[in-house]
């Protein structure tokens, strides 16, 4: 729990968590009675015990304490256990004070907060960081302390002298950190400005230059300023065009600085074997659902190192998620191959169990398991799927079990089944009940049965009117229908309901484009919906669309290229096709549609653009 917390009366830390500050310093816990507190805090000042007499006695070790401090002890944490808090802690600052003792000032700080005294606790830091100036505990509670009480301006002159204090080669890490001090400051661009001027001396020192720069480019980005935020690492990856760090934090800021992937591609020009840094960038892309690219930099990575286990699991996911089933079932079976060879080895060398007792293997087969099943789906072979999916013994992936089962049922032409599985899941809460609903409309969906999925969602509407899952998916059902008044009011309340919602922004944006009306507001729409997740190739596609339909054609086709190489898709591909064969690329557009009816020959979309079209394959 932080300062912040602890000061403005947040709830207590669950037992047993240890609890530290943001830059590692471990918080005191007392919990115990009152004598065996105070022996147990100076077990490294015990009294001195007596010794049988020997022939050459040792010189006696006295303690640093008194009988009458160690009285004062006691009776301070008497009066704790008791209720009597300031007396306490004066009590407890007092003989701080006296024995100059790094652990009694921490426990009349730890006082203070638990009495959720902001100004007694500040005393008492201050006191101490008087006291022992060396402290580096002193000057980082000091620092957290100050932003607590809204006071950030004044925690600059400690976190300068903290790094200070600090090792020279643990200074980089620190200062990696210093951003988090103000992660409460709800004035962003302040916290941002304060950032920078504590760094300001160590962007100057060579050792401690990139980690300076980079942290206060993380702490602009963080207050909203991305010019700021690319100058600052810009500046970093100019100290060393081949540095990882510079290039491992371009990579987090691709979504919102686009410029910053030219620093990832550079530096892996010239370091092209850098795992960590492919891995680093595959994440990114992925968030950004670039999932084509993403594949390129995995199985650059699986080749280079074929023994590091976790990339073949997520090169499999995204392989199954760009409907290559063969290609998703190698790289996931090869998972299973190195999991079960990693079990075969010594206990010691094994990958470690997660907090819920099950461990990051086992979570990873079940993954696997669950994908291998959905790239059997694709090949109708669901006999396969279904014998993947009995393997599943993990009760939290029990419904998204009975789903994937549900949707094989469909696809075989049973959806009573479908429906009669569905209805089998528990809806004893709401939670429960909200998934419950949504897999049910979901397939009716799968079904395409329109009517019946709209009709379940007006019923579940009324259980919860403003679930936005619920809006959202009511709204792409009346779309289906035709219902596209119904379709915007539901899209517009989900705006209302969560403005940065992008889904809602692009679906309607899309949806006014394809029906090529309110054009202006169409863009406006899917440009909001790209400021709220950039790079996003379906939102791209919908921007190709409208600009399409605007008559910028060579702009739609830019987009469109760009975006069906980010993500082959399908739909994706029937626009890209249109816009080619009505630009006199018509080879190019039949080759772009033959492999887009390779994913989903049933797709919508296509269908319906090749026969407006009059285009045979």
């Amino acid at each position: 729990m932080s300062l912040a917390e602890r000061v403005c009366g947040a709830d207590q830390q669950p037992s047993g968590q240890r609890r530290t500050t943001q830059s590692g310093f471990p918080l005191s816990k007392w919990r115990r009675g009152c004598c065996a507190v105070a022996v147990c805090l100076f077990s490294g000042m015990v009294w001195a015990q007596p010794k049988a007499p020997s022939a050459a006695p040792p010189s006696s070790a006295n303690s640093s304490i008194d009988a009458q401090l160690f009285f004062q002890l006691l009776v301070g944490e008497i009066q704790w256990r008791e209720g009597e808090r300031l007396a306490a802690f004066e009590l407890m600052l007092d003989a701080a004070r006296r024995a100059k003792s790094e652990q009694l000032f921490l426990r009349a700080t730890e006082m203070a907060l638990q009495a959720k005294a902001g100004d007694q606790a500040l005393a008492a830091i201050k006191s101490w960081r008087s006291a022992l100036p060396q402290s580096a505990s002193a000057h980082n509670y000091l620092a957290q302390l100050l932003v607590a009480l809204n006071r950030p301006q004044e925690a600059v002159e400690p976190l300068r002298s903290l790094i200070g204090l600090t090792q020279r080669e643990q200074r980089p890490a620190l200062i990696a950190s210093i951003q988090r001090f103000f992660a409460r400051t709800p004035d962003r661009q302040l916290a941002a400005n304060l950032v920078e001027e504590i760094l300001k001396p160590y962007v100057e020192e060579a050792a401690t230059r990139t980690p300076s720069l980079l942290a206060t480019s993380q702490a602009w980005l963080v207050g909203k300023d991305k010019t700021r935020a690319w100058s600052f690492l810009q500046r970093a990856h100019a100290q060393d065009p081949k540095a990882i760090e510079p290039a491992m934090w371009a990579a987090e800021m691709m979504r919102e600085v686009p410029d910053a992937e030219q620093v990832v591609a550079k530096v892996l020009k010239e370091r092209p074997n850098s795992t960590d840094l492919r891995l680093h960038y595959a994440r990114s892309l992925i968030a950004s659902q670039r999932y084509a690219d993403a594949v390129t930099q995995l199985e650059n990575v699986t080749r280079n190192n074929p023994d590091v286990i976790g990339p073949w699991l997520t090169l499999g996911a995204l392989h199954v998620e760009l409907n290559h089933p063969q290609d998703g079932r190698r790289a996931l079976n090869t998972y299973l191959q190195r999991v079960d060879a990693q079990a075969e080895m010594p206990v010691a060398s094994q990958t470690p169990s997660d907090d819920d007792g099950e461990t990051a293997p086992d979570k990873g087969k079940t993954e696997a398991w669950m994908q291998l099943a959905e790239a059997a789906e694709q090949e109708s072979e669901f006999e396969a799927a279904e014998a993947w999916l009995a393997k599943v013994a993990d009760p939290k992936q029990a419904v998204q079990v009975q789903q994937r089962r549900a949707s094989i049922l469909v696809k075989r032409g049973k959806l009573i089944d479908a429906l009669n599985l569905i209805a089998a899941l528990p809806d004893g809460n709401d939670e429960q009940a909200r998934t419950k609903l949504l897999a049910q409309t979901q397939v009716l969906r799968d079904a395409k049965r329109w009517r019946e999925a709209y009709a379940a969602l007006q019923a579940s509407m009324e259980r919860f009117p403003d679930d936005t899952a619920f809006l959202y998916e009511r709204a792409m059902v009346a779309e289906k229908l035709g219902e596209y008044a119904d379709m915007e009011s539901m899209l517009r309340k989900v705006m209302t309901l969560k403005p940065d919602h992008a889904l809602a922004h692009n679906a309607l944006g899309y949806s006014l484009a394809d029906r090529n009306i309110r054009l202006p507001e169409a863009k406006a729409l899917i440009q909001r919906a790209l400021e709220l997740s950039p790079g996003d190739p379906m939102f791209t596609d919908s921007l190709g669309w409208v600009e399409y339909r605007l008559g910028n054609r060579e702009e739609a086709l830019r987009l469109l290229r760009w975006a069906m190489r980010a993500r082959p898709d399908t739909e994706i591909g029937a626009h890209l096709g249109e816009v080619l064969w009505v630009l006199g690329q018509r080879d190019e557009a039949l080759r772009v549609w033959r492999e887009s009816e390779i994913r989903d020959d049933s797709n919508e979309v296509l269908r319906s653009t090749l026969k407006r079209l009059q285009v045979r394959l």
